[in-house]
């Protein structure tokens, strides 16, 4: 399903239920959850399997994925990438870095937040979008899917800038043909994310997903590399 919703240049692999949980690790991944409850080892091995996967797809060398700051995986020279997991499903998503300067998928259940969550992450605008969009079609959870693309956008933010961003801190707007749009509303935006930033969104097999992929940007040629007939 993932793949539906990232560029050509990104490659995506995903894995539903346990069927990962067997997957090979490096033994510096295994050290990372040693000590870890059951749950957590399965997410981080089901996750790390279809990272390993995505990277060799993509022509990556194999290299352990180790959390790096706030728990974001660290990802080799030259890749970006980015890992959900949920009850019953787990993906990851990578890209050379040439091609794609920064991306986020993220999965969670189709069903409504949890009463209370709605009110804390989104922004009035945002709630009286979802309220009409609701009214248009009341078979998609939009409230879930504000708080899927709002990790997105998060996970697309943060190895840019290495700083966090709550969530009142973009103002994210859907539309029904599977697309989103997010402005980012602090100080410090690197160019390269807007705005504004544009995803893509999906539900289907009991999930709704999101995601974002910000193309690489292509450098301009200076005036002294260009001659007048634009030859170099």
């Amino acid at each position: 399903m993932i793949e539906r919703i990232v560029p050509e240049a990104v490659v995506a692999v995903e894995a539903f239920g346990d069927a990962r949980t067997d997957t090979w690790l490096f033994p510096e991944e295994r050290a990372v959850i040693a000590r870890a409850v059951d749950k957590r080892r399965r997410e981080f091995t089901a996750a790390r399997g279809c990272a390993h996967d995505a990277m060799a797809k993509l022509g990556v060398p194999a290299a352990p994925l180790l959390p790096g700051e706030r728990g974001a995986p660290a990802w080799p020279a030259g890749v970006n990438g980015s890992i959900t997991h949920c009850a019953g499903y787990h993906a990851a998503a990578v890209a050379s870095a040439g091609e794609v300067a920064a991306l986020g998928i993220d999965a969670e259940p189709h069903a409504p937040l949890p009463g209370g969550v709605l009110d804390a992450i989104a922004l009035p605008g945002e709630a009286a979008r979802l309220r009409n969009l609701s009214a248009a079609d009341p078979s998609i959870s939009w409230d879930r899917l504000l708080f899927s693309a709002k990790e997105s956008v998060y996970k697309t933010w943060f190895p840019l800038t290495g700083r966090p961003l709550a969530f009142e801190g973009a103002d994210l707007a859907f539309e029904r043909d599977g697309t989103f749009t997010a402005r980012i509303l602090v100080p410090g935006v690197p160019a390269v994310l807007g705005p504004p930033l544009r995803g893509r969104w999906l539900v289907g097999a009991g999930l709704a997903m999101t995601a974002i992929a910000v193309p690489t940007p292509v450098p301009t040629p200076s005036p002294k590399e260009t001659t007048h007939d634009g030859r170099r």
